[in-house]
């Protein structure tokens, strides 16, 4: 089986350089070190905050572990976690709050919570922990902060749901519709006034202004029509939404007991993201008050920690202000769906108590920063107490129920409750064979139905078919338990689960479907290691190549050091190990023997078919092309670039990086410039990026010239003999990127722009 852990794993091997520098490493604690202009600076942030809840406070300087950025906004965030009492406050800085690209390792956005109601130090970081498994969310771990110089404490830092999390995570270049589901006004328990709770009461947009927080361009049409159809038509939720997201995100509510968040009284803590898919795909936010450290579930009385232990699995279901909850689990496979999940967390997280150890282990990283803490809420005994002990909160809601105190209890109740006990199918033996079609088999016993989730590639949605134990579908003899389906080949790998259900309970295969799946072999065989290389790349472009709406962007170079065409379908680009299939090619494109390949990594995927959905950070980062599979054919850590220079191969395609002239589209040089032909060339095009004319200038004769698609196919050819100039009408070509060969000249890349 190879699944989104292995692809993570195998990738991770070819990034330990890049992790060093990674921000949210949990097993580094962060040093934050804030300079005020203010003495006062708390009483100026408490006031900023009182007016304006989105101005930010300008300081000189936020130094992050050794490296110093000025003219930096600070600002205290959270609701019930702020008080203008405390002396420890959440924290927001935006490093790039007036220089506009000053980031910390492509990070500009840093989020700081003060475990107000958690005195182990740890609910937020376990609680991502837990989420990571079965759907994408934000890291964090631990920083210590000084104010003006003045140890300040142990804080949760937590990665900031922004662009770059939507573009590292989501297959997205981050422009489409964004909100964030935290009401401006909560207007107290009860009051059901301000609520992100995705009832559809209005066709007015502005009626939820107050509820929700557009985070994008533009958005309120199409969430007003998921509010519209998850409140008044839930057969067509599947449509509209990422329906195996929702219910991971409802399990874990309900298991790990987070009220502060859609379950719960306030339905807040989210986002929502619309894919390329025309889905809505939920990303939960701020754990700091799981494991039950919000007792509040609808507004009547707090509940007490006994109550929280036996929270129904189906908490919710009955109210029409959770319309999410009720209207999905009202269908009877969403529901089953929902309580396979629940066991899955269940199983993975509680029945070995590896919550409980990872606890332990993350505490000892903070025990002496946080026994030097002096402003921290509870004391150092509370802190170690808490894992297993109910602490008396005087901050809070209370009671803090122990972690394990909570959860013992919990997995009891739970793995014993009607609604989880019912025996569910199992599945083995699951196989994928290649033969006209995609087959996939697998054995499965006590099922009423099977089926098989089946795509191509992690940005699509999985399309859902029947198996059948019918001797019709290559599964061996009718009724002997084995199940078959198939999917058509596709020209990169598929990726497939199965579900199987009968009338009591639900199970996946690989258990944390959607998340992780099968895989297919990958189609075209992979280019061997070497042959397929990142031959060069520009991380600060200000006055150098143009792309073709004119724009200086980041670009990178592919070279083929083989002697025969390489297939780029089913190969990845991508700048974070733990997204290797970040960015994928164009189907059906090859790059030529001894070619290139210029990709423009802008973020801006609407201004053609070359252009990735990240951007390079010219301070330093990670570059690596995979299959998105756990195969690396090359990959490389980078340092501090230069404006307007290249790193690159030399000797071209084979040789170390090194800084050198930008050599763009051609052999690389330590001498020559961008200006130099490319392999063999012995001609030039211009202009480039063209319109309707192009000139052609050889020192040899242009003899026969060509011109071919990104697919390889020729869309014109003419012999010009032995002319060394000729124009050429261009105008009848698409907008987009062509090879242009003359005779033996080798191969220029032509840029059609209108």
């Amino acid at each position: 089986m190879t699944n989104r852990i292995l692809i993570i794993s195998l990738a991770f091997a070819a990034a330990t350089a890049a992790r060093a520098q990674d921000f949210y490493d949990v097993n580094t604690i962060q040093d934050i070190k804030i300079t005020f202009y203010q003495q006062n600076w708390d009483a100026a942030l408490d006031s900023l905050k009182n007016v304006d809840e989105q101005a930010f406070l300008l300081v000189p300087s936020v130094e992050i572990n050794g490296e110093v950025f000025d003219s930096v906004g600070v600002k205290y965030k959270g609701n019930s976690s702020y008080d203008k009492d405390f002396l420890k406050n959440p924290l927001s800085l935006e490093l790039d709050l007036v220089r506009k690209d000053q980031n910390y390792h492509g990070i500009d956005d840093v989020k700081l919570t003060n475990a107000f109601a958690d005195p182990t130090f740890v609910r937020e970081i376990i609680s991502y922990e837990i989420l990571h498994q079965y759907m994408d969310e934000p890291r964090a771990n631990f920083a210590r902060i000084w104010m003006n110089g003045v140890y300040w404490g142990v804080y949760i830092n937590t990665e900031s749901i922004n662009k770059r999390f939507l573009r590292n995570n989501l297959h997205t270049d981050g422009d489409n519709p964004f909100f964030k589901c935290n009401p401006a006004d909560l207007q107290g328990p009860g009051s059901g006034i301000n609520r992100s709770d995705l009832v559809y009461s209005s066709a007015d947009s502005a009626f939820y202004y107050d509820k929700y927080e557009l985070r994008s361009d533009y958005g309120w049409y199409e969430l007003l029509a998921l509010m519209d159809s998850i409140t008044n038509h839930p057969a067509n939720i599947h449509k509209i939404l990422d329906v195996d997201r929702a219910l991971w995100m409802l399990a874990f509510n309900n298991v790990f007991v987070n009220l502060d968040s859609y379950t719960g009284v306030y339905a807040q803590n989210y986002y929502l993201y619309w894919d390329k898919n025309d889905r809505w795909l939920p990303i939960i936010w701020d754990l700091n008050m799981s494991f039950a450290a919000f007792p509040n579930l609808d507004g009547s009385d707090l509940l007490s920690i006994p109550e929280l232990k036996v929270l129904d699995p189906l908490a919710q279901s009955d109210n029409f202000f959770r319309p999410l909850i009720k209207n999905l689990l009202a269908n009877p496979t969403y529901k089953r769906m929902y309580l396979a999940h629940m066991r899955t967390m269940l199983q993975e997280n509680i029945a070995t108590d590896a919550y409980r150890d990872r606890a332990i282990q993350l505490q000892g990283l903070i025990d002496a920063d946080v026994l030097t803490d002096q402003n921290k809420f509870y004391t150092y005994d509370d802190f170690h107490n808490n894992v297993d002990q109910i602490i008396f909160s005087f901050f809070a809601f209370g009671d803090v129920p122990g972690l394990s105190n909570l959860m013992d209890d919990r997995y009891n109740y739970l793995t014993t409750h009607p609604l989880l006990t019912p025996t569910p199918p199992s599945i083995s033996n699951v196989s994928a064979t290649t033969t006209g079609a995609v087959w996939v088999n697998a054995q499965v016993q006590n099922a009423s139905a099977v089926t098989l989730g089946w795509r191509y590639d992690s940005s699509d949605v999985f399309k859902k078919i029947s198996m059948f134990d019918d001797g019709q579908h290559q599964d061996g003899a009718a009724g002997d338990g084995v199940y078959g389906a198939s999917f058509p080949v596709g020209d990169i790998k598929g990726q497939y689960y199965v579900y199987a259900e009968n009338a009591g309970a639900g199970m996946f295969s690989p258990e944390r479907a959607e998340h992780e799946f099968y895989q297919t072999p990958t189609l075209p065989p992979l280019p061997n290691i070497g042959d397929l290389v990142i031959n060069e790349f520009l991380a600060d472009n200000v006055a150098g190549e143009k792309d073709e709406a004119g724009q200086y962007d980041d670009w990178l170079e592919l070279y083929n050091n083989s002697n025969a065409p390489i297939s780029l379908t089913g190969i990845y680009l991508s700048d974070n190990p733990n997204n290797p299939d970040k960015w994928s090619f164009p189907t059906g494109v090859s790059i030529p023997a001894k070619g290139f390949l210029i990709v423009w990594l802008d973020e801006d995927q609407s201004q053609g078919a070359y252009h990735a959905n990240f951007r390079l950070n010219a301070g330093g980062e990670f570059l690596m092309l995979s299959n998105g599979a756990g195969t690396v054919l090359d990959s490389l850590s980078y340092g501090q670039q230069k404006t307007d220079t290249t790193y690159g191969r030399y000797p071209n395609g084979t040789g170390d990086f090194t800084f050198m002239p930008r050599t763009f589209n051609a052999p690389n040089s330590l001498t020559s410039s961008a200006q130099e032909p490319g392999p063999d060339a012995t001609f030039d095009i211009h202009p480039n990026p063209a319109n309707e004319m192009i000139r052609i200038t050889a020192e040899a004769p242009i003899g026969v010239l060509r011109i071919s698609d990104m697919q390889g196919r020729q869309v014109y050819a003419e012999d010009f003999g032995n002319a060394r100039q000729s124009v050429l009408d261009v105008g009848s070509l698409a907008d987009g990127v062509y090879f242009l060969s003359a005779g033996q000249g080798g191969v220029r890349l032509l840029y059609i722009q209108r």
